[in-house]
């Protein structure tokens, strides 16, 4: 089912997505990979205030490539979200809503996203230069030092992804296998 939600999102916005649906995201979302969550984590830990603030928001797991011509951004394709694991629990404790990468995530991020009432998007790797058209600015808000894995904060218009955990823990990877094994 294709469904149509702006950031920044609550938990009825979350409550009402379900492992499969097509969604179609509009407002303001933020990046952040590897180095920019090990930076974020240290700074908490230190009680510091984090680049954004993480209530209601959505993380894109994506460094882009350089922008070209008149463009806002370059290609803009996810990364491997499972490199963020042993950060997402505590940033979804502080409120992070949503996330959009690739691959499946541990056993310990699915129960944070039911506990937290959050979700966890894919969207599709190989398709960053399409996924780029929906981005309408973007700026480096953050470790500008970290080049394409700085934290940026994305406006985006109808950026496509696909609910693969909802904030229930059903997982489309898993539903697809079991669909598979009865084919």
């Amino acid at each position: 089912m294709d469904k149509y939600i702006k950031t920044p999102i609550n938990d009825m916005d979350v409550e009402n997505l379900c492992a499969g649906d097509y969604v179609y995201i509009t407002g303001i979302i933020y990046t952040a990979r590897d180095a920019a969550h090990k930076r974020m984590d240290e700074m908490v830990k230190k009680g510091k205030e984090l680049p954004f603030d993480l209530k209601g928001n959505i993380i894109y797991y994506m460094g882009p490539s350089p922008a070209r011509n008149n463009c806002v951004i370059g290609s803009a394709g996810p990364t491997t979200a499972s490199r963020m694991d042993k950060y997402t629990p505590g940033f979804l404790d502080m409120g992070l809503k949503g996330m959009i990468g690739k691959g499946k995530r541990s056993e310990t991020v699915i129960e944070s996203i039911k506990k937290n009432r959050a979700v966890y998007f894919a969207a599709i790797g190989g398709a960053g230069a399409l996924l780029s058209r929906a981005i309408k600015n973007s700026k480096v808000i953050a470790y500008d030092d970290l080049g394409t894995e700085a934290v940026r904060e994305l406006e985006v218009e109808n950026l496509p992804v696909i609910v693969v955990i909802d904030s229930n823990g059903n997982n489309l990877y898993d539903m697809a296998i079991e669909k598979y094994r009865e084919i």
